[in-house]
């Protein structure tokens, strides 16, 4: 399960902002979110995993925290891989470059915890800070150019829309945009 929180204030105007500027605000946050679950769910297709759901849905954790959106991974129902720390890394790294798609940047404070797990992961291959950095990149540069391609970019475009306009989508229809943009880029 893919989670993504922040620290959110209280998500009701703030003094002298108008209502409109925060729905605005609001808004375009859901948006980036959509785009950042997106990118989880067509990266974990694409490597042959199975989604249970992506939503957009925010919640209260009891940590305290805020979650913004999950993408929501079935366990046990995946293909065979030659290095499953490799794509758990790609695919907590497809969040933060599927929303970067959206917003022309990361948002690391964002993917703040997808960051740290990737980090947590990377380290029991890494023997020091230098080669963590040098495999985070790697790994990055690598997920980039699996989302470059045409048919993840616009399956993370429509995934995107579907959960701005639904809140909540099924792992059936990302499965879905995913096969229809393989097809269609043939």
């Amino acid at each position: 399960m893919i989670e993504r929180l922040v620290d959110m204030p209280n998500s009701e105007s703030q003094p002298g902002q108008p209502d409109a500027e925060a729905s605005t605000q609001a808004t375009s946050q859901q948006t980036a979110t959509a785009w950042h679950e997106a990118g989880h769910a067509v990266m974990a297709v694409s490597l042959g995993r199975s989604i249970e759901k992506v939503t957009i849905s925010p919640a209260r954790l009891q940590t305290g925290g805020s979650r913004l959106g999950i993408c929501k991974i079935q366990k046990g129902r995946s293909r065979a891989s030659n290095d499953r720390l490799e794509e758990d890394v790609m695919i907590l790294l497809a969040g933060m470059v599927g929303e970067s798609r959206f917003t022309g940047r990361y948002c690391t404070d964002g993917a703040a915890q997808d960051l740290a797990f990737v980090e947590r992961l990377l380290s029991t291959r890494a023997r020091n800070e230098r080669q963590l950095e040098r495999l985070t990149r790697r790994m990055l540069d690598k997920t980039e150019h699996l989302l470059a391609a045409e048919s993840h970019a616009r399956a993370i475009e429509l995934v995107a829309e579907e959960l701005v306009r639904k809140i909540t989508v099924s792992g059936r229809a990302v499965r879905h945009f995913f096969q229809q943009t393989t097809r269609e880029a043939k």
